[in-house]
């Protein structure tokens, strides 16, 4: 097992972590990669599945929201989510120039799965999201496509790398080697235990702003380093946020839930800088939707009353801004593409603290 942020006495927040402290925590939910290196091409990238439930998706879809606070991205299916409040494929996370590729494929492979899709139920709405890896992968290079998604979706488990994997092997964060990180929080509410977990696909921010639990470490990382990185590559990526619960929350309630990501973020020190791509997308494992309509026309459920809500924010800003720190910590350095290099953030983190 890789450290995380906790192995070096680093604690976020006041709230309980889950079981595994990932998103795992949640419901069903997995998470599947498969990395692609290709040293000679300079291509390193991959994908990332977040497989919220069992059976079909798209017949018994999750209530959904998602939210964009900075608007430069290429991710697909968003819209949808927007209008009609669910999600009805896996999150699908990869490099900058494979969404296209990636939504055709996750489309066929859903189609494949029900004989009626743009039959007589009408399309899917695959959700996939990007940032730009092309510091470390060559972006022109690279192209992803079926047999990627099928190798993530066959890997998919509870128990699942953080760091430099699928879609997080070409990532920077605070011009540091970035990538994939998760935590979560579990509480009691509304007479009953509930959790909430974080993804993200770290690959923003400027050294110098790095903060680990409120310690802005970022200066004496800078110092520690022989090299410091270049500021031409500063706060110019993304990060996509996936944040799961298995409290019964509507689209509105996850809506404002996904908003909650961003201050995590920003407790990282992220200034969301104008080249910056900031979404977020939650979704509840709670009750089911169906795609066909009951009898009766009507679907009722029970939903979290808003006077209730406040623990499952303070829950998804924590395990945000500690699912940013694990990605920095299990990311090992690496070289990519023309020779471009990041470090990790563990090489340096001790005497970080210290200093």
């Amino acid at each position: 097992m890789r450290l995380r942020v906790r192995d070096y006495g680093v604690t976020v927040g006041v709230m309980t972590p889950g079981r595994r402290n990932s998103i795992a925590d949640v419901g069903d939910v997995t998470v599947g990669h498969c990395t692609v290196d290709l040293p000679d091409r300079g291509v390193h990238t991959g994908v990332t599945v977040v497989a919220p439930a069992g059976g079909s998706l798209f017949r018994e879809k999750l209530a959904a929201a998602a939210c964009v606070f900075n608007g430069f991205g290429k991710s697909a299916g968003l819209m949808q989510i927007e209008e009609k409040g669910t999600l009805e494929t896996a999150v699908v996370l990869t490099g900058v120039s494979s969404v296209g590729v990636l939504y055709d494929a996750l489309f066929r492979r859903e189609m494949e799965r029900d004989a009626e899709i743009c039959r007589t139920e009408g399309s899917v709405n695959p959700l996939i999201c990007e940032c730009n890896d092309s510091f470390l992968n060559d972006a022109r290079a690279s192209r992803l496509g079926r047999e990627h998604l099928d190798a993530a979706f066959s890997s998919a488990s509870p128990d699942f790398e953080e760091g430099a994997a699928g879609a997080g092997r070409g990532m920077s964060c605070f011009q540091l080697k970035g990538g994939i990180g998760s935590a979560s929080r579990v509480f009691d509410a509304a007479g009953g235990e509930f959790a909430v977990g974080a993804l993200v696909l770290a690959n923003f921010g400027e050294l110098s702003c790095l903060t680990a639990a409120g310690r802005r470490i970022g200066p004496r990382v800078e110092a520690l380093l022989a090299a410091p990185p270049s500021k031409s590559t500063a706060e110019r990526g993304s990060v996509i946020i996936v944040i799961a619960t298995d409290a019964p929350l509507d689209a509105r309630q996850l809506k404002r839930l996904a908003k909650r990501g961003f201050l995590g973020v920003g407790r990282t020190g992220s200034f969301v800088g104008d080249g910056s791509g900031d979404v977020a997308v939650a979704f509840s494992t709670a009750f089911r939707i169906p795609h066909t309509a009951p009898e009766g026309g009507r679907c009722v459920r029970e939903t979290l009353h808003e006077n209730l809500i406040d623990p499952f924010f303070k829950a998804a800003a924590e395990a945000t801004e500690e699912a940013v720190l694990n990605a920095l910590v299990a990311a090992e350095p690496m070289k990519g593409r023309d020779g471009n290099e990041r470090r990790s953030l563990k090489e340096f983190l001790p005497a970080a603290l210290e200093g």
